[in-house]
């Protein structure tokens, strides 16, 4: 559907004569970012057991996939400068150009507590099919923008678990 719709815009611009910028945003999380994404789902649980609140287990599924994350900050960000200065008719990644694998991502932010919590796979989070590594590359709009990512994946995941802490403490 996302190749589908780069199709069709790249379709309406020519025909149009429209400055159509095409972003091609890979996963993204942060802070207020909705529990049913993997990082907030995690950090969400992970809060709720520290703060008391529920047993310490966490349900996950696949932690073997792999993926290029990036802070949602660092993307609205990417969206500004893609405005301001991205090429009519440019397709942009718009990414960290780095893969971290799910396990690596909960590991980090069991840290961020001192208890201990057992981790069970459900199969209700597995998916039928998965894509084991996913990432890209943002030399592009980097060379156009001048855009790069900023915000350390660890610092993000740090603020998103500190964002579940305060809701689950108040």
């Amino acid at each position: 559907s996302k190749a589908s719709a780069e199709v069709l815009a790249q379709f309406y611009a020519r025909a149009h004569d429209l400055p159509v910028i095409i972003v091609r945003a890979f996963n993204h999380t942060g802070p207020r970012q909705a529990p049913n994404f993997v990082c907030s789902a995690f950090a969400r649980q992970i809060a709720s057991i520290a703060a008391g609140k529920s047993e310490p287990v966490i349900r996950v599924g696949n932690l073997e996939a792999r993926r290029d994350f990036l802070d949602v900050r660092d993307v609205a960000r990417a969206y500004v400068l893609a405005l301001e200065r991205g090429r009519a008719g440019g397709i942009y990644n718009v990414c960290s150009g780095r893969v971290v694998s799910i396990r690596e991502i909960l590991e980090m932010l069991l840290t961020f507590t001192g208890g201990e919590i057992r981790v069970e796979v459900s199969q209700e989070l597995l998916r039928p099919l998965d894509i084991p590594v996913l990432f890209g590359s943002y030399e592009r709009f980097a060379s156009d923008t001048g855009w790069a990512p900023e915000i350390p994946f660890q610092q993000t995941l740090r603020d998103l678990f500190d964002y579940w802490l305060a809701v689950e403490t108040t």
